[in-house]
């Protein structure tokens, strides 16, 4: 008699929370649990997460299954949050400090004076990505400078650095490495070798003996060891940035797909032929199979879902209640969530958030309406830029818990013109890096979900109103719009 069907463990490491889902090898979800993180603002524009409450979480969301079912697992594969560093001892594994949080700005002075000496073009030429706060390589200064300021012990191999996946490949295989796509996103990685490079390294201070080697996103990987309810020896098959994952699970391969992730921020992203284009990021979208890496176009947008939660918590809702609380209209309000500068395309530091076009009669229906209409605007910005480097998307791909609205969704499809198709699973993220583990381990074939549409219910003339008022609110967040042409 056949024993039960063989699963995947997959866990999705995000900013607010960890999630676990056992997979079996056609795709079912067989069972999921979530354990919800925090994160600290000692300073503004700080943030800051506990390396061992990541961990922790891990532990949680996984030690929450069953175990009769747990032992069923063959595979493991990790999506997870990117740009945010730890750095940590390789001795006793014990974080030296605070994680830094992809959101974390306070390396902006920095990343200014050094954008001030012209290098900032070499960075972006080798890296594929703009000199900017929210990638790794500031923050790995920053931590080094903080903790390690001779870089002695850096040096000598005695600290490790490293992205969320990095961190938990540590403590669930005691090795040290960094998957490729994750590694991309540091801002220390030439992108198109797949490789470390010295003169980033040199350019930011980090030595070479502090990161991980960097590993294809299908491994190898070293085996699970001393991570309970799981034995000894199982697998890890996959890995995966929780962006990255998202484009895996939408088969993202497909010539002309692009999607859309709509989380604390937002990432849209494509598969490229490996050429940069100005305001969108080059970044590895996977390395499998043996293959070349895999490059992918990707606009990073700061402040999506995490507009809606602010907005929340000043009328002292749940952003479910703020999101059926919008009104059909924004009654003219503008919000530009600019809260730590704007990222893609535009990737200013110094523009600030602006809400504009209030009046006396102005209620929360109007500003829960702007917020919305903000991500949606965002997002299409981006899009804009991906279809102008000359990838036609008539349909854009949805994921991410934030897409779980109809409301955004909607105006997503309104305000861009375009059809916006959303798949039934909230977890794409961690689907996508299931079906890579899966294929790893054998297993399969995989089922498609079902998906719903959203087509435009707007009018081209009142799709141009609304994006003029956009770009007025946009200059006024940052002069330095002003001068330049938005697509």
């Amino acid at each position: 008699m056949a024993g039960p069907d063989p699963l995947i463990l997959a866990i999705d490491q995000g900013t607010s929370a960890t999630k676990a889902l056992l997979v079996d090898g056609a795709g079912t979800v067989v069972a999921a649990a979530s354990a919800p993180l925090g994160a600290s603002h000692p300073r503004p524009g700080w943030v800051e997460q506990d390396a061992l409450e990541v961990w922790e979480s891990v532990r949680s969301a996984v030690g929450s299954f069953a175990p009769d079912v747990v032992r069923r697992v063959v595979a493991v594969g990790l999506s997870t949050q990117r740009e945010s560093l730890v750095l940590w001892d390789r001795a006793t594994g014990k974080p030296l400090g605070p994680l830094l949080g992809w959101q974390d700005r306070r390396t902006a002075g920095t990343c200014a004076e050094l954008a001030a000496t012209g290098v900032g073009p070499m960075v972006e030429r080798i890296s594929g990505l703009p000199l900017d706060p929210m990638f790794s390589a500031l923050k790995a200064q920053w931590l080094l400078d903080e903790y390690d300021r001779d870089r002695r012990r850096a040096a000598a191999g005695e600290l490790c650095l490293g992205t969320i996946d990095s961190w938990l490949l540590f403590r669930l295989t005691g090795t040290h490495v960094t998957e490729i796509s994750n590694a991309s996103r540091t801002q220390l990685l030439d992108v198109r070798r797949g490789a470390w490079d010295t003169r980033l390294l040199e350019l930011f201070g980090v030595p070479e003996a502090v990161l991980g080697p960097v590993t294809p996103s299908d491994g190898p990987f070293p085996a699970i060891r001393g991570f309970d309810p799981l034995p000894d020896g199982v697998p890890v098959r996959a890995v995966l940035g929780d962006s990255h994952a998202a484009l895996y699970a939408h088969e993202g391969w497909r010539p002309g797909v692009v999607k859309a992730t709509y989380g604390t921020g937002s990432s849209v992203m494509a598969v490229a032929s490996g050429e940069a284009t100005h305001g969108l990021c080059l970044t590895v979208a996977w390395q499998v199979g043996g293959a070349a890496p895999t490059l992918a176009l990707e606009g990073n947008i700061r402040s999506s879902g995490r507009t809606l939660t602010w907005l929340a918590d000043l009328f002292r809702v749940s952003p479910t209640e703020l999101l059926e609380s919008a009104g059909p209209s924004s009654d003219g309000v503008s919000l530009v969530p600019a809260f730590g500068g704007l990222g893609a395309p535009w990737w200013d530091a110094d523009a600030v958030a602006t809400v504009s076009g209030l009046t006396l009669g102005t209620g929360r229906e109007a500003l829960a309406r702007a917020a919305i209409e903000s991500v949606a605007f965002q997002v299409e910005d981006v899009v804009a830029v991906v279809e102008a480097a000359g990838t036609p998307v008539d349909t854009l791909l949805a994921d991410g818990g934030l897409s779980r609205s109809a409301a955004v969704m909607q105006a997503q499809a309104d305000l861009s013109g375009r059809t916006v198709r959303r798949g039934d699973e909230a977890d794409l993220s961690a689907l996508g890096v299931a079906r890579l583990a899966a294929a790893g381990a054998g297993l399969g074939p995989w089922r498609s979900g079902a998906t719903a549409d959203f087509t435009p219910a707007t009018t081209g003339a009142e799709r141009t109103a609304a994006r003029a008022a956009w770009r007025a609110a946009l200059h006024r967040s940052s002069h330095s719009l002003a001068s330049r042409r938005l697509p």
